[in-house]
C-alpha cells in the first residue's frame, strides 16, 4: 500500500480523498493555486505545495506541475478526483513515466470512453445499445444543422471530451442548432481546453440513470447498483439519489450487465460510470462512461456501504476486488442535494464572496437516517469566480425513499449560509414537489415545473401553521427574556399580558391563543378552530435555526432577523413572520407597503464575470428575446438577452473586460 498519495485537485472531492486516504493511514499531499492557499483541503492534508495562479489553465489543469510536485514531495501516487485532469489519459501516462501510479483507470480506458464521440463508437462495436446520432467531428455550425436535419429535432450538441454540462446545447430547430454551435464548441475549448462536439438525438422526456462500476487489475468486474439523476438544470446534475424510482430489480440486473459488458471490453480497472438516458418505459441507452469518480458517488456509498475512493486505491495498488457480484446489496434509500454558490432568484447566476456565516447539519446516525455533509469550505471560506460554485454535497440515508427525502428537506432548512446567494431554499421546494415525491422524474422537471425560474412561494395550509406556531414560540421566548430582564421599575400593579397573539405571515393573520407551559417546556397554543398544538424547542433568541418538535413531529425553520420579526425559511417557502397583539396587527393591517420599483434602463452584469461576446452596437434596435452578450463565469457562459424592445443608446463595456456584478454593460435609449 502507498505511503503517501498526492490530490491532484481542490475544494469537496480533494477534502473527500483526504478523509479516505487518513482512515487507511496514508499520508496525503495537496497542490493549490495561489486562490485556495487558505483554503480547507489545504488545511487537511499532511502537506501543501503551491502551483501556480488562480485560473485552473496555468494550475491544476498543468501536467507538468503535478508531476513536479509529486517528485518534490516524494508522493507515489496521484487521485485526481473528477474534473481537471482526471480524465486526461496523457496524465495517466505522464505519471507512469515518471514511476507514479495513477489512481484511476488505464490510459487506454480513459481514452476508449472519455472521448464521447469515440466511446458510442466503442460501444456500438460491443453492442450496447446507443442513442441515434452523428459521431465524427463537425466541423461548422451548416454541417451540424445538415445533420440535424438528417437525425430530427430535438437534438443535443455535446462536447467530445466534456462532462458536468459545459458544453451542451439542447436544440428544437435549426436556428437553435445554429446558435448553440458556437456557444457549446467555445465553452468546450475553455473548459477542456477540446472545442470538438458532436449531435445525437434528444430523447423526449428522458431520464438520466447511471451504473456505477468497479474493476481491478486481475479482470474482476462488478456494477454496485444505480443512480438517478435526473434533476438537472442546464444539463448539470442537482439532486441524485440510489436507487432509482423507475427500475426493478430485471431493468436494473440488464443495465448493470450491460456495463460490467463495456467495462470489460476496454479493460476497465478502476471506479467509473457508465451513464444511461432511460425511457419512461423503462427503455435505456448507452450515453457515456466517466472514467473517473462521479460528484454524486456518495448516494451508492450509502446504499451499499462500499467506499468507493478506497477501493480506487486499493484497485490502483494492486489489490484484487474483496467481493464478487453477488455479495452485492442495497441497503435503503440515498438522496445527494448539491449546494450551489447561486442566486436562485436572479436565474441561478453564479454568487461570490466571503461565507460569513456557515453551519451545516449536524452529521451522523440517528433513528436509522443518516446525515452527511461532504463540503471543501468552513466559515471564512472564499467562493472564488474562477472555479465551480459548489458549495457542499448533502446526503441523507434512510430504510425508504419517504425518509430519506424527509431528512434532506430537515437538513436543507438547517443549513446556515450567509455572505452569498445559494440554493438551499430551492432544493428544499423541490424536496416538497409532490411530483418528485412521487418519483415522476425527467431531465425536463425544473424547467417544466419552476418555467418562470424560482420564486420562493407563500406557505399556504399546514406549512403556514407550522412556520406560524413556530414563529408565536420564539415571540413567546423574546417576551419572558424580556420580562426577566433586571433592574426594571416595576408598575404597582402587575402588567396582564394578553394571551391572544396574531401572526402575521407577510401579511395573512394567523390567530392563536397561548396556554401555560408544560412541565417539560412545551407551549400549548390553540388555534382558531380550536385544534390545540403542543409547541417544542430548545431555540435561543439569536439562533440561525429553530428546531423543535409540533405534535410530536420534528420541525426545522430558519431564522433570519428582522425589525421587530424574523424571515422564515421552511419547506421551499420563505416569508416575513411577525408576532402582534390583536391591537397591533390592526395597525399594523393600515401600514402602506412599499412599491416595486421599475424596470431598467440599463443592462447589467447578474454576476462576477468576463465580457465574452458583446452581440450590438450603439444605436441598434433590438426585440424582446434577442441576445445582447455573454458574460463568463465559473466556466458556464451566461447569455444575457433583451427583457424589453428598445434601442441601445450607449456602450459601457467592450468585450474581454473583468465586470463586477450590476456593472452597467449598456444602456437604452
Amino acid at each position: 500500500m502507498f505511503k503517501k498519495i498526492l490530490i491532484a485537485n481542490r475544494g469537496e472531492i480533494a477534502c473527500r480523498i483526504i478523509k479516505t486516504a487518513k482512515k487507511m493511514g496514508i499520508a496525503t499531499v495537496a497542490v493549490h493555486s495561489d486562490a485556495d492557499k487558505d483554503a480547507l483541503f489545504v488545511e487537511m492534508a499532511d502537506e501543501a505545495f503551491a502551483i501556480g495562479p488562480a485560473p485552473a489553465a496555468q494550475s491544476y489543469l498543468v501536467i507538468e506541475k503535478i508531476v513536479a510536485a509529486c517528485k518534490a514531495t516524494g508522493a507515489e501516487a496521484v487521485h485526481p478526483g473528477y474534473g481537471f485532469l482526471s480524465e486526461r489519459a496523457a496524465f495517466a501516462r505522464a505519471l507512469e513515466a515518471e514511476g507514479i501510479v495513477f489512481i484511476g483507470p488505464n490510459a487506454h480506458a480513459i481514452e476508449a470512453m472519455g472521448d464521447k464521440i469515440q466511446s458510442k463508437k466503442f460501444a456500438n462495436a460491443a453492442r450496447v445499445s446507443t442513442v441515434p446520432g452523428f459521431l465524427g467531428v463537425i466541423e461548422s455550425a451548416e454541417e451540424a444543422a445538415r445533420i440535424a436535419d438528417d437525425i430530427g429535432y430535438p437534438v443535443i450538441i455535446k462536447a467530445s471530451a466534456g462532462g458536468g454540462g459545459k458544453g451542451m446545447r439542447i436544440a428544437h430547430d435549426r436556428q437553435e442548432v445554429l446558435q448553440g454551435f458556437a456557444r457549446a464548441k467555445s465553452e468546450a475549448s475553455s473548459s477542456f481546453g477540446d472545442d470538438r462536439v458532436f449531435v445525437e438525438k434528444f430523447i423526449v422526456n428522458p431520464r438520466h440513470v447511471e451504473i456505477q462500476v468497479l474493476g481491478d487489475k486481475h479482470g474482476n468486474v462488478v456494477y454496485l447498483g444505480e443512480r438517478e439523476c435526473s434533476i438537472q438544470r442546464r444539463n448539470q446534475k442537482v439532486i441524485e439519489e440510489a436507487p432509482s424510482p423507475l427500475l426493478d430489480e430485471e431493468t436494473r440486473r440488464a443495465m448493470g450487465e450491460q456495463a460490467v459488458a463495456l467495462a470489460r471490453a476496454c479493460g476497465y480497472d478502476s471506479a467509473g460510470t457508465v451513464e444511461f438516458v432511460a425511457g419512461q418505459d423503462k427503455s435505456f441507452f448507452f450515453l457515456e462512461m466517466n472514467t473517473r469518480l462521479q460528484v454524486e458517488h456518495p448516494v451508492t456509498e450509502c446504499v451499499t456501504g462500499i467506499d468507493l475512493v478506497e477501493q480506487m486505491i486499493r484497485i490502483a495498488a494492486g489489490e484484487p476486488l474483496p467481493f464478487a457480484q453477488k455479495d452485492i446489496r442495497l441497503k435503503g434509500w440515498a438522496v445527494e442535494s448539491r449546494i450551489y454558490a447561486e442566486d436562485p432568484m436572479r436565474g441561478f447566476l453564479p454568487s461570490i464572496g466571503r461565507l460569513v456565516t456557515y453551519e451545516a447539519p449536524r452529521e451522523g446516525t440517528e433513528y436509522d437516517v443518516t446525515v452527511r455533509n461532504d463540503t471543501g469550505v468552513a466559515e471564512g471560506s472564499e467562493i472564488s469566480i474562477h472555479y465551480d460554485p459548489m458549495i457542499a454535497k448533502l446526503v441523507t440515508h434512510g430504510p425508504t425513499r419517504e425518509s430519506a427525502i424527509e431528512a434532506q428537506a430537515s437538513a436543507l432548512d438547517g443549513f446556515v449560509i450567509r455572505g452569498i446567494r445559494h440554493n438551499t431554499l430551492f432544493l428544499s421546494a423541490i424536496m416538497a414537489h409532490p411530483r418528485f415525491q412521487a418519483g415522476e422524474l425527467s431531465t425536463g422537471f425544473i424547467a417544466e415545473e419552476f418555467p418562470d425560474g424560482f420564486q420562493p412561494r407563500e406557505p399556504e395550509g399546514e406549512t403556514a401553521t407550522t412556520i406560524a406556531l413556530a414563529a408565536l414560540f420564539m415571540d413567546h421566548v423574546m417576551q419572558e427574556r424580556r420580562r426577566g430582564i433586571s433592574g426594571q421599575i416595576f408598575p404597582h400593579r402587575a402588567v396582564e399580558f394578553d394571551n391572544e397573539r396574531i401572526a402575521m405571515l407577510g401579511r395573512t393573520p394567523y390567530p392563536f391563543a397561548i396556554g401555560r407551559e408544560t412541565l417539560e417546556g412545551a407551549l400549548i397554543v390553540t388555534a382558531a378552530g380550536g385544534r390545540v398544538y403542543h409547541v417544542e424547542s430548545s431555540w435561543m433568541p439569536g439562533s440561525p435555526v429553530w428546531r423543535g418538535f409540533i405534535e410530536g413531529q420534528p420541525v426545522v425553520v430558519g431564522v433570519e432577523p428582522l425589525l421587530n420579526g424574523a424571515l422564515l425559511s421552511h419547506a421551499g417557502t420563505r416569508i416575513d413572520a411577525r408576532v402582534f397583539s390583536p391591537r397591533e396587527a390592526e395597525l399594523f393591517a393600515l401600514m402602506p407597503q412599499k412599491a416595486k420599483g421599475g424596470s431598467s434602463k440599463q443592462l447589467l452584469c447578474p454576476m462576477p464575470g468576463l465580457l465574452r461576446v458583446l452581440s450590438v452596437a450603439e444605436g441598434e434596435e433590438v426585440k424582446i428575446g434577442d441576445p445582447l452578450a455573454v458574460v463568463e463565469a465559473m466556466k458556464m457562459e451566461n447569455q444575457l438577452r433583451a427583457e424589453f424592445d428598445g434601442k441601445v443608446a450607449k456602450i459601457c463595456a467592450k468585450e474581454g473586460d473583468s465586470l463586477a456584478v450590476d456593472a452597467v454593460i449598456l444602456e437604452f435609449a
